[in-house]
């Protein structure tokens, strides 16, 4: 009874759980670190693990790829969480981790979501990283640059990992189907077609993938000779989403943010709306689509309307907060108020235009009336000699020149007639001519 017991809860695991790979011939994806002579698979072979930051998106197997390294490399593993680790725990374990190394026990602590630790807590870590009582392993969605100490950051290797592709999820799939760990034991009849919708409805995700494969075999009927056939019906009531064209790294994904974007730009609220709804119910990840209203309000809309910028911005960090399903609202608005808003592509095209002089002109030197002049030597060199202070003038302004000799008079800021930008353009004509009367009466 007892073993029977202890088999049908492992049984009862779940599916993510049972499939997790045990070491690196199973792991599936990150070729570009985990490859044969890549960087990371080189590091875990020879034994000489670093501390290091796994940054990437959801399930794409950053806390698995810790454990199979602690595994590889014969070290403890011991995990964090920022919500129940305290600075007096962090310590305790810390210091446990600093006698083994003594006896030649190595100890591997894996943090997962670190960027969630505040600052004394990373700060825990930090001596006993640099002593070396410890590998320490985080784990982050979030850009570690902005969500870790710098301190500890820079005793850090940080590897990026990349967000599973579709194919990579049906291998994960096609492999819990036919493994001893998943349903190896059970004849489930699924077709490729079935786990490639799947594959594609996790969205680079192998932990949701698994769990809504779970699903689906969980929720279909078993036939009398203890098969279970899957059926596309099957498939849609676990998914609840019917219509799935729309692969995230594929061409229909570039259709429809190109669609958003262009309805956005002919001032179409309600195309914009529309092609937004396809994106968020075909299970596009919100902060995507945030950043991309981002560029458009700049790109687009621009001085036109300054605020445009800030409307984007806003929901951005409201999709932060709140995720899915209820920033949806959040990014409607911000659709519907970059179509109405009035449009200006003249900072984009001020940039193309200069970039292009830049390119060209790379190595053109900086006047040295504009060059700052902080050492005696760059006094005597004439560095920023007869520059002149606005701030010292009447009306702000200088009828100083501040491009390179070989690009006086030239002219990248071509303001619209839209919005603000009426007022962009009177303001500067009123420069322009200010500067022309203030040269000629020189």
């Amino acid at each position: 009874m007892e073993q029977t017991s202890l088999f049908t809860i492992a049984d009862n695991e779940p599916l993510a759980s049972r499939m997790r790979p045990k070491n690196l011939s199973e792991f599936v994806g990150q070729n570009h670190l985990l490859g044969q002579n890549k960087i990371l698979r080189k590091i875990i072979e020879s034994d000489n693990v670093p501390s290091m930051i796994f940054w990437g998106p959801p399930g794409v197997g950053k806390t698995t790829l810790a454990r199979i390294i602690a595994r590889e490399t014969k070290s403890e593993f011991i995990t964090f969480s920022a919500v129940t680790s305290g600075i007096k725990e962090i310590k305790k374990v810390m210091e446990e981790a600093d006698n083994n190394k003594k006896i030649g026990i190595k100890t591997i602590v894996f943090v997962d979501e670190i960027h969630r630790f505040n600052k004394a807590q990373q700060d825990a870590f930090l001596p006993f990283v640099e002593k070396g009582s410890i590998v320490l392993i985080g784990a982050t969605t979030e850009n570690p640059s902005f969500e870790i100490n710098n301190a500890l950051l820079s005793r850090c290797r940080v590897f990026v990992l990349k967000e599973l592709s579709n194919e990579d999820i049906f291998t994960i799939l096609k492999r819990a189907i036919n493994d001893q760990r998943g349903f190896g034991k059970t004849n489930i009849k699924i077709s490729d077609e079935y786990l490639k919708i799947i594959a594609n409805f996790a969205n680079g995700d192998a932990r949701a993938a698994l769990t809504t494969l779970d699903m689906v075999i969980t929720n279909s009927d078993e036939n009398e000779d203890g098969s279970i056939n899957i059926t596309k019906n099957n498939i849609e009531e676990c998914i609840t989403k019917k219509t799935l064209l729309y692969d995230k790294n594929g061409e229909e994904h570039y259709n429809i943010i190109s669609a958003l974007h262009k309805s956005m730009r002919n001032s179409d609220p309600d195309a914009a709306v529309y092609w937004l709804a396809r994106m968020l119910e075909a299970g596009e990840d919100p902060i995507y689509i945030a950043r991309r209203i981002t560029r458009f309000a700049s790109e687009d809309i621009g001085l036109a309307d300054t605020n445009a910028l800030n409307v984007a911005i806003n929901v951005y960090h409201a999709c932060h907060f709140i995720g899915m399903p209820e920033c949806n609202v959040h990014l409607t608005e911000a659709v519907i108020y970059m179509s109405l808003a009035p449009k200006s592509n003249s900072c984009d095209i001020a940039y193309q235009q200069a970039s292009l002089d830049a390119k060209k002109m790379i190595a053109e030197p900086v006047p040295l009336i504009i060059r700052n002049a902080p050492t005696k030597l760059m006094k005597e060199l004439d560095y920023g000699k007869g520059y002149q202070y606005a701030h010292d003038f009447k009306d702000k302004l200088t009828t100083m020149e501040c491009l390179p000799p070989s690009l006086i008079g030239k002219t990248y800021y071509h303001p619209g007639v839209k919005g603000n930008e009426i007022k962009f353009k009177q303001r500067l004509e009123q420069i322009k001519e200010w500067k022309k009367n203030h040269k000629n009466n020189k």
